[in-house]
């Protein structure tokens, strides 16, 4: 971020709805609009003073599965910098569509535990567009402060699918499935969960509301939302989660709904090794290092 960088201030989120609107009319190429541009827009967004609200933290809780206290859980802070990094990503001058873009990875660093009633200072942008044998790759991050502390930190990488120069070269070789071994827990998801996860988020991406407007984007089914599965499975390591602490998730292949899926969890010298995997054919749907 330079000297020249656009700021925009808000003093309340913005609206997902209004959002996801936009969002699909970007996909819409119009005559005479000025075209996309092929580097990110040198934009940030802030969001000051912000209080979390009891109720919402309490509806995020229910939908995740993890504990409502005075301390905001290590993934909820995503949800209120998600409809900041939106509204950069449905931006006309956007190198391209929010719509159908796959959330392809997320770090969250965690200085300290931080609690219900602190006021928190939210700044996002967006960097390092680069190409991916699969499309292009953006990086979302976003940073809370309270007063001049930076407490909580996330990058989330994007995936917009197209060809690039990376595109058509040779294919890893697939894994073979296998049965997996007995997990720690199993989890049980529907579209009845996944509706109060978007709720509580505001993440109403078509891909995760119904089997229809998820078929309208390639997908047999709905699926669950990454970040529902990232923090349901911090779940079964809630209580041994540092105060410090950095939450590294890679997203495998999507949850389809209705599902049941397994949770794994390893202790390690550094932290935790945690995935969710399909429990018939072992591939993972997540993997992530809890540190």
């Amino acid at each position: 971020m330079g000297t020249d960088t656009q700021t925009i201030t808000l003093s309340e989120p913005p609206k997902t709805g209004s959002l996801y609107l936009k969002a699909a009319l970007g996909a819409v190429p119009l005559p005479l609009v000025s075209a996309r541009k092929t580097e990110i827009p040198d934009r940030a967004v802030q969001w000051s003073g912000v209080r979390v609200d009891a109720e919402h933290l309490a509806a995020y809780c229910r939908a995740t599965g993890l504990r409502f206290g005075d301390h905001l859980p290590l993934t909820y802070p995503f949800v209120l910098t998600f409809p900041m990094v939106m509204q950069m990503l449905v931006a006309r001058d956007f190198p391209f569509p929010a719509v159908g873009a796959v959330h392809a990875e997320n770090l969250i660093e965690r200085t300290r535990e931080i609690s219900m009633s602190e006021p928190l200072d939210i700044r996002a942008h967006v960097e390092n567009l680069r190409e991916h044998p699969k499309g292009l790759l953006v990086d979302a991050v976003s940073e809370i402060q309270v007063g001049r502390e930076l407490v909580w930190r996330q990058v989330s990488t994007f995936l917009h699918q197209q060809k690039t120069s990376l595109s058509g070269g040779p294919k890893p070789e697939p894994k073979p499935e296998q049965v997996p071994p007995p997990p720690l827990r199993t989890l049980r998801v529907d579209q009845g969960m996944i509706h109060r996860y978007a709720a509580a988020s505001g993440d109403r991406n078509p891909i995760h509301m119904s089997g229809l407007s998820a078929k309208a984007f390639g997908f047999p089914r709905s699926i669950a939302h990454g970040m529902w599965s990232a923090a349901a499975t911090l779940g079964v390591v809630e209580g041994r989660v540092p105060a410090k602490t950095g939450y590294a998730v890679k997203f495998g292949k999507p949850i389809l709904l209705p599902a049941k899926v397994n949770v794994y969890a390893d202790r390690t010298a550094q932290g935790w090794d945690l995935s969710l995997k399909h429990p018939k054919k072992g591939y993972p749907h997540l993997t992530a290092t809890l540190r």
